[in-house]
């Protein structure tokens, strides 16, 4: 009985203590629940709400005459013609630019972490200087180089090759933006892959080679599999970003010539600009449908698997 006794008020200390650190770790973490429902959450769901709505200019003024229309946002963006070719370019640009950028920056990665011993520092931050350089800096300076008598085609002409005008052919403009952005994102790429490289064993590197294993044999059997979950996050950042892809477009080429190079970012922000509040959330949130379902999809082909 005593030590039933005894006990009962030790727990009922023990609750009170628990309560009083949650209470204050609750006080802790109030100010960024406030923000973030007022500055994050609630902006994410009035812009949800907004896309089932005829909501444009005209109508803040009097917002009791904004209707629910259901999906009719939806459908229209999917009549489009100029929306579906921003949803083609945008998937264009990620086919193309996110397995170019991986492998590039896999690549250099390896050799940084391997091949080259001299000037190892200098190589990494010149291969990362364009990450923390302006977007907007680096679109006008490859808008320069991209002219008809820029560098590039100043470059070609040494092999008597006649380049094109770049930004301005619908067949050149696209893949020229995709060039710029993987060159772009290699760095923070290379970083990730250097980061994931110097974490496999040398040990099984040092047996395969014993067993006679190749070059490309260890990279296939060890390397790879032991880079799955450095895959894995690389692939998820850089199609996030490729997907939402809008200021290369908006410096270089306002999304000409044609449409050849809008993106959906680009369309849905253009909208805002016309004043079309709901349909252009709509289309963002035809963006952010696009999103999830290739990370979806990059969690299934390159999560872990025992």
């Amino acid at each position: 009985m005593t030590a039933v006794a005894t006990s009962a008020p030790a727990r009922t200390r023990g609750s009170r203590r628990s309560g009083r650190t949650t209470l204050v770790a609750w006080g802790f973490a109030a100010p960024f629940v406030v923000l973030f429902l007022v500055f994050m959450a609630g902006p994410i769901v009035s812009s949800l709400l907004m896309s089932f709505t005829d909501l444009t200019t005209r109508d803040l003024q009097t917002p009791f005459n904004v209707n629910l229309i259901g999906l009719d946002n939806y459908a229209q963006l999917f009549a489009d013609p100029r929306f579906l070719r921003s949803l083609l370019n945008t998937v264009a640009f990620v086919a193309v630019g996110v397995p170019l950028t991986m492998a590039l920056a896999l690549a250099v990665a390896m050799a940084l972490n391997t091949g080259i011993t001299r000037f190892r520092t200098a190589f990494r931050v010149g291969y990362y200087a364009p990450v923390v350089t302006s977007i907007v800096a680096i679109a006008i300076v490859w808008r320069f180089i991209l002219q008809p008598d820029g560098l590039l085609n100043g470059f070609l002409g040494w092999f008597g090759i006649q380049g094109p005008d770049w930004l301005q052919s619908t067949t050149w403009a696209l893949p020229s933006l995709v060039l710029m952005a993987v060159w772009r994102n290699i760095g923070t790429l290379m970083v990730i892959f250097l980061a994931g490289l110097q974490g496999v064993p040398r040990e099984h590197h040092e047996a395969a080679m014993v067993d006679g294993a190749g070059a490309f044999r260890r990279f296939a059997s060890i390397t790879l599999p032991a880079l799955r979950p450095t895959l894995l996050f690389a692939a998820v950042i850089t199609s996030i970003g490729f997907l939402q892809f809008f200021e290369e477009p908006f410096v270089m080429t306002r999304g000409g010539p044609l449409d050849a190079t809008l993106s959906t970012a680009m369309y849905t922000f253009n909208q805002f600009g016309f004043g079309n509040y709901a349909y252009a959330s709509a289309a963002s949130y035809v963006l952010f449908l696009a999103i999830v379902a290739l990370s979806l999809v990059q969690f299934r082909l390159l999560g872990r698997r025992d």
